[in-house]
């Protein structure tokens, strides 16, 4: 089997990144309301026309992604665009038929495809025909990683070996060589293919935090494979300096980024779980500041089918008592672990 896939090598190289300003992280006052998935104040119109039936706002701000390569907004609003569709398809079937070959259109059309193979227990066959979709996509915008972070999550629910792998891997980190979603959506690959190999996801994420410039999001690698190890129960055991090796890159990156902004937001929800795992009390509670109202549904709908009652209930906790968090508001109930593990959404980041 092939050392950390052999991903590594070919995404070694700089790029530039301008760390987001810090803004001052006060404590909110008792009792202040939390919203779950909040967009921020660009997709947020998007979506509130699509509400409506109207795709204009939502291909205006994928195009502006596009233009100014704005990868990591694009992913996530393609993600975020592709859900609501899901539920609401009227106003993306407009925007397809007036606009067929729109990159937009087709990034979003992909991710919805393999959203919607995603939970089935055919879920192999059925992702075998997105496989043009996601190529159109592809084919759309050359310089675009995100329809390749699409096809690294299709590999994985495909089943796809390690070499194709690999191939998708290069392809996408020679568009953009630290873009998050790319590398979550390996380390998940890594975990799906070596289930209990925890010490090669965190080598692969560790090295690729180390070659990351300070402010990009592939400094909260590592915490993703904490919260991996920490949820799985299976494995041979990571040492705890790893772990907080883990969160303290995470704390360092989460520093420089807006405090109370929903961009931020998953990946300080996730490190909040990570550090209540581990007992970091005070550290928990800086991010539970920085939090602000913005709780994200992964990962708190890994233990509970209300993922906002769930990071409530331990914000609580956090705030007003003095011990450790009770173990059943920490650990994934047997019931969700198939749904979960097995079907969950394809890239929850």
């Amino acid at each position: 089997m092939v050392g950390t896939m052999a991903l590594l090598p070919s995404f070694i190289r700089p790029t530039r990144m301008t760390p987001r300003p810090a803004l001052p992280a006060g404590r909110p006052p008792a009792g202040y309301e939390a919203v779950l998935d909040a967009p921020d104040d660009r997709l947020s119109p998007a979506l509130v026309a699509a509400g409506r039936g109207e795709y204009a706002t939502a291909a205006g701000l994928l195009a502006a992604t596009r233009a100014a390569a704005e990868w990591e907004l694009r992913d996530r609003y393609a993600r975020r665009l592709a859900a609501f569709a899901r539920s609401r398809p009227e106003w993306y079937e407009a925007w397809r038929a007036a606009a067929p070959d729109d990159p937009g259109a087709l990034l979003v059309g992909a991710q919805l495809a393999v959203d919607r193979a995603w939970p089935s227990p055919a879920r192999a066959e059925l992702l075998r025909e997105v496989s043009p979709l996601i190529t159109a996509a592809a084919r759309a915008d050359d310089r675009d990683p995100v329809p390749w972070r699409i096809a690294l999550d299709h590999a994985r629910g495909s089943g796809a070996g390690h070499r194709y792998f690999e191939e998708l891997w290069e392809a996408a980190v020679r568009r953009a060589p630290h873009h998050y979603g790319c590398h979550v959506a390996a380390l998940r690959y890594l975990a799906a293919s070596w289930h209990g190999s925890h010490r090669e996801c965190f080598d692969f994420a560790d090295r690729a935090a180390q070659d990351a410039p300070a402010g990009s999001l592939v400094q909260a690698l590592p915490a993703r494979a904490a919260f991996g190890y920490l949820t799985d129960g299976c494995g041979a055991a990571v040492p705890r300096a790893r772990l907080d090796a883990a969160a303290d890159r995470a704390i360092a990156l989460s520093a420089r980024l807006p405090a109370a902004d929903p961009a931020p937001a998953e990946v300080r929800n996730k490190l909040l779980y990570v550090l209540l795992r581990l007992d970091r009390r005070k550290d928990a509670r800086t991010q539970l500041r920085l939090i602000g109202p913005y709780a994200t549904s992964f990962p708190w709908d890994r233990f509970s089918d209300d993922p906002l009652g769930h990071f409530l209930r331990l914000r609580e906790h956090l705030e007003t008592a003095a011990g450790p968090a009770p173990a059943g508001l920490l650990t994934v109930p047997p019931g969700l672990v198939g749904r979960h593990g097995g079907h969950g959404p394809a890239a929850d980041h």
